[in-house]
């Protein structure tokens, strides 16, 4: 995407100020995952643009397929310890991207989490924002009746 539209700019606002609300201080995770690695990337990027223009220090990283190990010791313990470059500030929000980030066992890391779905793929039960992404300039927010939710949307349809 070259420029943010409007449209886009709100809707990332918006998922900015609840999470926000929702997680006021200290060092906070944001992981964005979703049906498509390379829009839930631009999206965590945008995010990450949009926490810092709300005046939140804010490092930004991806991580690919998480494995549980690897995402405690090469990322989540660096930043709480604040060891992670860029993370320094006891204040810091990091913002990850990656392929599972909200599976188990790892969703009970993040203090929030994203998924970006696109071209009617299934959400993910266990995200706390579902966007749809179809239109990266007027991405959508949905509010699903996860009763309603196949089970296979739980670990993102991937089997």
């Amino acid at each position: 995407m070259a420029e943010m539209t409007d449209a886009r700019r709100e809707q990332l606002d918006s998922i900015v100020e609840e999470f926000l609300h929702n997680a006021r201080s200290g060092r906070r995770l944001l992981a964005v995952d979703g049906s498509s690695p390379e829009l839930a990337a631009r999206f965590a990027d945008d995010l990450a643009a949009r926490l810092i223009a709300h005046d939140q220090l804010t490092a930004r990283t991806s991580v690919g397929a998480a494995e549980e190990t690897t995402l405690r010791s090469g990322t989540i313990e660096p930043f709480r310890d604040g060891r992670l470059p860029g993370a320094e500030s006891p204040s810091t929000i990091l913002v990850v991207d990656g392929r599972g980030l909200l599976d188990q066992p790892v969703h009970g890391m993040w203090h929030f989490r994203v998924w970006v779905l696109a071209d009617g793929a299934l959400p993910h039960a266990a995200a706390d924002v579902i966007v749809d992404a179809s239109d990266e300039g007027s991405p959508t927010r949905y509010f699903y009746d996860y009763c309603r939710i196949p089970p296979s949307a739980g670990d993102g349809g991937r089997r």
